[in-house]
């Protein structure tokens, strides 16, 4: 069974997705309201499931009529998602925005899950025992290595 977080994950996805702007604002209070749960919990699926490095932009409003707004950034499309990947990445990453950048094409359909878990796998800290800074310089040549091959150049 799904426990609340996931479900509420799923169903502001499910609202994003419908949404013709990428966009949704939300009342945390009248959401936590129709989950039948704290507004906290609310707050914890998205500053956890909806930050920038899985691909969203997250804008709240405190006060009386208070809102928060979710909005999906699309990824550039096949030909400059080389340049992207590139840039994100860079000479050194570490594993949150690694595997935010992954969780981002497989979103985007860019690569499959099983490419997603395999990637996740070989960059992961427990993969990669060596010290900082080399253990990010070593996640972003492997990273860039495997999204290049996959992506193709």
């Amino acid at each position: 069974m799904r426990n609340i977080s996931d479900i509420i994950e799923q169903y502001l996805k499910n609202i994003l997705h419908e949404s013709p702007e990428g966009t949704v604002e939300i009342q945390r209070n009248d959401l936590a309201e129709k989950f039948s749960c704290v507004p906290s919990q609310i707050n914890y699926v998205i500053s956890t499931r909806f930050t920038l490095e899985k691909g969203y932009l997250v804008e709240s409003k405190r006060g009386g009529g208070g809102y928060i707004r979710i909005q999906r950034i699309q990824l550039p499309g096949h030909s400059a998602l080389h340049k992207h990947i590139q840039q994100t990445i860079g000479n050194s990453i570490d594993q949150t925005t690694a595997e935010g950048l992954v969780y981002q094409l497989e979103e985007g359909r860019f690569i499959t899950a099983r490419e997603a878990n395999l990637i996740r796998a070989a960059i992961s800290r427990d993969a990669l025992m060596v010290k900082l800074p080399y253990r990010d310089e070593i996640r972003a040549n492997i990273l860039k290595a495997m999204l290049i091959s996959l992506l193709g150049k």
